[in-house]
């Protein structure tokens, strides 16, 4: 098949788009990879060469890092049609300087050393960061930390709020609270002022943003602590991003973070008060399957304060990406739309999520928009920098 230029040229422009990642797990403190262990260790390699039929072994804690890579890449052969698989090849090519077409067991032991050298650079945070065209990155910040030692104006804090919706029953987590708030929680009042004081806290240190994931069944109005997670979103401006459709623990005897499945039984439905009731707050929502992606697009077309917001987890490959971005690009406002993040705990996979993310919206833009003549070339690009940066910062104020 030959080239198509009009893909190629489109990519290359949103390509030099600077890129504002609205959500990751990145550790300000040790952003980048140390070893290859912190690459392939990622659980979408875990899970996959699990699933493939790699044993438990190797894949503990304190399974020697080298001897897990190995093992790892001897199975890679097993994935090597998946996306993540395609992620890794990127890494490998880009900041590896793997000059092969394809990974083999063989070459395990080059790419482990090849690691240790390379991420040992002393400059090598800022290397990625101007190899992958990032300006700033959102992160996921417990209640309790402290948000100092990093630049906040590049590693931007979000207030992750799942301990205090769902384990406010734990003791150790109200004795954090204490200790983060000075207030000792026994009663609502209380739970309030204690909540307004880590609003309080991460806005004097630059959050934007305040986020939760929820289960299927999970209702808003049932829960005092998410409502007064609402109230303080409106009252300190902040994005409230809704994470929805996780499904703790399906199975157990799989790898870290490979146990949460999904569940199509609930549905936004259970949002209408919450969204009715809260219109100053601008709601970034996520869903975990593209079969919720037609309900996301319809709430987003609906509700003002609604916002379609990337593609989680399990959607988070080209063929669900490529459906649910063209839904949302024929029905959504333009305005209303974060196209993507990285969800990435290590900085070097910003780069090959991002740039498979590009690749679809520029083929998207070419058939949607530029062949049918709906918009020039210019125009598309203009739209695609609009998903990957200017409604980021619009939405979260950046």
């Amino acid at each position: 098949m030959p080239p198509d230029n009009l893909v190629h040229d489109l990519t290359a422009a949103l390509t030099a788009v600077p890129l504002i990642d609205p959500h990751s797990h990145i550790d300000p403190l040790a952003p980048t990879a140390k070893s290859l262990d912190d690459i392939l260790g990622y659980h979408y390699y875990t899970e996959l060469a699990h699933s493939a039929g790699m044993g438990q072994r190797l894949l503990a804690k304190d399974a020697d890092p080298r001897e897990r890579c190995r093992e790892i890449v001897t199975f890679l052969e097993r994935f090597d049609n998946t996306a993540q698989h395609a992620w890794f090849a990127e890494i490998a090519r880009t900041f590896l300087n793997f000059p092969g077409d394809r990974i083999t067991a063989g070459d395990a032991d080059a790419l482990f050393d090849a690691a240790e050298k390379t991420f040992a650079q002393p400059d090598w945070e800022a290397q990625v960061f101007a190899a992958t065209n990032l300006e700033k990155i959102f992160l996921t910040n417990e209640f309790d930390d402290p948000l100092t030692g990093f630049d906040t104006t590049r590693y931007v804090p979000c207030l992750r709020t799942d301990a205090l919706v769902f384990k406010l029953h734990e003791p150790a987590v109200v004795a954090r609270l204490a200790k983060a708030t000075g207030i000792e929680v026994g009663d609502a009042a209380s739970l309030r002022a204690a909540i307004r004081k880590l609003f309080e806290h991460f806005s004097a240190h630059g959050a934007k943003a305040c986020a939760i994931s929820l289960p299927h069944d999970f209702d808003p109005t049932a829960s005092p602590a998410f409502l007064m997670l609402a109230e303080l979103c409106r009252e300190f401006r902040l994005p409230f991003d809704l994470m929805i459709g996780v499904t703790r623990d399906v199975y157990p005897g799989g790898v870290h973070q490979g146990r949460d499945l999904f569940d199509r039984g609930g549905s936004l439905v259970q949002y209408r008060d919450l969204f009715n009731a809260f219109p100053e707050v601008k709601f970034p929502v996520s869903v975990l399957t593209s079969a919720q992606n037609q309900e996301l697009v319809a709430y987003s077309w609906i509700f003002p304060n609604v916002v379609t917001c990337g593609h989680w987890w399990y959607s988070n490959i080209p063929a669900y990406i490529g459906r649910d971005l063209t839904e949302r690009l024929q029905a959504v406002p333009k305005t209303k739309q974060v196209g993507y993040y990285s969800d990435a705990y290590k900085l070097e996979f910003v780069l090959p999520k991002f740039g498979m993310y590009r690749r679809i919206l520029a083929g998207v833009l070419a058939d949607e928009f530029v062949r049918p003549g709906r918009a020039t070339e210019a125009e598309a690009v203009d739209l695609g920098r609009r998903l990957l940066r200017d409604n980021v910062r619009e939405i979260f104020d950046v």
